[in-house]
């Protein structure tokens, strides 16, 4: 596995301190006082968004910053992992290999997302691939420092739990949606999940794969997705301009989806 070296700091949480949460106003005091930016993977992931002042200093300096590359691999499957990831910018995928060497993408991780958490807790080796889908901001906090942030603060250690429970919810609902649905539903929903996670108030979002690895994401070749993708134009429901997505009518794709 690629020896990751820490050095590049990703950008720190901008804007007035206006929240009157008492983790948000932590983070601005430490990054006034200190003079240095704040990981924003602090503000970004639900979990710690409700730290006390006290564990936003613990966290911060525990944290380890780095920013990756396109393609490049965080772990691979069968290494043991010492680490809980959180994705502060890009995409990360989840992928596992087939027998006959192709690869296969089990999830895609999103700014908030946090990853290698059952390794760590388990100390077992990964069960999948973790690379970049495009350049990232990734934190890493060891498990030691994880584990002792969790003994301190029982509160922190139930909404872990509870991320843990929920992260669990999603990955069965997608299951689901690859083994029952037909293409052109599993194609809708994704496209939704993805506005969603890149800008839910906008029509327009840039695919966060190519067309190809959306296509082993919903579990259809890429001359369906072609062929899905056009049926969809043509219908005046989306328009396609290479890896650019513009929802025209979301109703209708929200009734293909099932989410009427």
């Amino acid at each position: 596995m690629m020896n990751m070296v820490f050095t590049h700091t990703p950008p720190a949480i901008t804007g007035p301190c206006t929240s009157e949460t008492s983790s948000a106003s932590a983070i601005c005091a430490l990054s006034r006082s200190s003079g240095r930016p704040v990981p924003s993977c602090l503000s970004r992931v639900p979990v710690f968004s409700q730290l006390r002042p006290e564990e936003v200093h613990l966290l911060h300096s525990v944290m380890r910053p780095r920013h990756s590359s396109k393609g490049e691999v965080i772990f691979r499957e069968g290494d043991r992992s010492d680490t809980l990831y959180v994705l502060s910018r890009g995409v990360v995928k989840l992928t596992k290999l087939a027998d006959n060497g192709k690869e296969h993408i089990l999830r895609l991780l999103f700014p908030g997302d946090f990853f290698g958490q059952f390794s760590l807790l388990q100390e077992k080796p990964h069960y999948a691939n973790a690379s970049t889908a495009d350049e990232a901001d990734i934190c890493r906090i060891h498990r030691a420092d994880f584990l002792e942030v969790l003994r301190r603060s029982p509160d922190t250690a139930a909404r872990f739990m509870s991320a843990l429970s929920s992260q669990l919810e999603e990955a069965d609902s997608w299951a689901s949606v690859l083994t029952l649905l037909e293409a052109e539903r599993r194609l809708a929903k994704m496209l939704l999940y993805f506005r969603q996670k890149t800008d839910p108030s906008a029509n327009e979002f840039k695919l966060p794969v190519s067309k190809k690895e959306l296509a082993g994401v919903i579990g259809a070749t890429p001359e369906t997705l072609s062929r899905k993708l056009g049926q969809l134009a043509d219908a005046g429901i989306v328009s396609v301009s290479r890896r650019v997505i513009r929802i025209r009518k979301e109703a209708e794709l929200r009734r293909l989806a099932g989410e009427d």
